[in-house]
């Protein structure tokens, strides 16, 4: 039975809805292919969640990009955590 936006198994009820949908348009491929509705779902799941993190929307492409430019910032001998204010240092040269 081909699944669709508005009827897809519940098992996938709690997925993000794009990753829903994606699920759906490959478990319907499973389907077709001959898998039985159990594993189709199962794979169609964790290969729609494996797609999801290698496409990023692009809001979260936008804080992936934030945190790379911290990273960057370790690479040229800076530490990526946050600075800390220290008190003034004296000369130990006297006036």
């Amino acid at each position: 039975m081909p699944w669709n936006k508005q009827d897809y198994p519940v098992s996938m009820k709690n997925l993000e809805p794009r990753v829903r949908h994606k699920a759906i348009e490959i478990a319907n491929a499973l389907l077709d292919d001959g898998y039985e509705e159990g594993r189709s779902i199962a794979i169609a799941t964790a290969k729609a969640e494996e797609w999801d993190e290698n496409h990023l929307t692009s809001k979260n492409s936008k804080q992936d990009t934030k945190h790379s430019s911290s990273d960057s910032k370790s690479e040229h001998g800076k530490s990526s955590s946050p600075r800390r204010h220290s008190e003034p240092v004296s000369s130990s040269k006297s006036p």
